[in-house]
């Protein structure tokens, strides 16, 4: 495994100024050596001319490195460092150089269909933030870092789903829907575990997309619709008999009505009645005696 470490530069404008004195100074020599003629200006303007040569190709050796950028250095196959500080500088001129993007990135993955914990086919998407921290691991250590990222992010993602329910789970147990923050804590380290070998840093990793897959999603959406509707009914059965209970006792405690056990029962019964019923009820008033 490859390690960042820092490259020997120079500053560049200093590189720059002594290039155009040098490339003026042998241009200068090389006329100078012209007029002079004889062996002796042959052979200065011979020498003018090769400085001229190396100073041109000396020129390569100039680079700008911009904010959030790393500019990766080799000589004939051997690592010599990174550039990360923004500015214009100066290196040996037969370095090859690499640049890349230290800024941080977001990927918007695309739906994977996958099976829940219980196999249930899931449609799951996810967001991920990432940048690169080192920049030798990147280059040397994969061959293409930013697709290994999304090969392995894609790899989590599915080991990560079928880790958990999508709902309706046991009692305190984490699913999909209704444990975000720690599904998405699960899903950044297990990328980050599978990305490192890329020298790569996973910022935030969030599910931006969850449903059922198509072929279950209508059988899926009666069950949710039938558990509301149960859970709803509940509430209001315990509400009715609530009510029911607070009506007998304030009846009791007042002494308005002294009811026998068949009359309470029946009065339950009405009240449970209208307070259950879906709609509106209609009275029945009995005109004769009270039985």
């Amino acid at each position: 495994m490859n390690s960042e470490r820092v490259a020997a530069k120079y500053n560049g404008w200093a590189s720059l100024f002594t290039l155009v004195l040098i490339v003026l100074a042998s241009i200068g020599g090389g006329v100078g050596g012209s007029f002079l003629g004889g062996g002796g200006g042959v052979a200065l303007t011979i020498i003018c001319a090769i400085i001229l040569i190396i100073a041109g190709v000396c020129f390569n050796g100039l680079f700008r490195v911009e904010p959030n950028q790393g500019m990766v250095l080799l000589l004939l196959g051997n690592y010599k460092g990174t550039a990360r500080d923004a500015g214009f500088w100066w290196v040996n001129p037969l370095y090859t150089k690499k640049k890349l993007s230290l800024r941080s990135r977001s990927v918007d993955g695309e739906k994977l269909k996958v099976n829940d914990k219980r196999g249930n086919p899931v449609e799951i998407s996810v967001v991920i933030v990432w940048k690169v921290m080192d920049t030798a691991q990147a280059c040397f250590d994969v061959d293409d870092y930013v697709k290994f990222v999304m090969v392995q992010a894609e790899s989590a993602v599915r080991h990560l789903a079928s880790s958990y329910v999508y709902d309706n789970a046991e009692e305190d147990e984490p699913t999909l829907r209704s444990a975000t923050p720690q599904v998405s804590e699960a899903l950044k380290e297990q990328i980050q575990e599978r990305v490192q070998a890329a020298g790569v840093l996973i910022q935030e990793a969030r599910i931006n997309h969850l449903a059922y897959a198509p072929e279950i999603a209508g059988a899926m959406l009666q069950r949710q619709q039938a558990e509301a509707i149960i859970a709803a009914r509940q509430k209001i059965v315990d509400g009715a008999v609530g009510m029911v209970q607070m009506a007998l006792n304030r009846l009791k405690e007042d002494g308005v009505l002294e009811l026998d056990e068949e009359r309470k029962a029946n009065m339950v019964s009405n009240l449970m009645v209208v307070l259950c019923a879906e709609k509106a009820t209609q009275p029945i008033i009995n005109a004769g005696s009270l039985y």
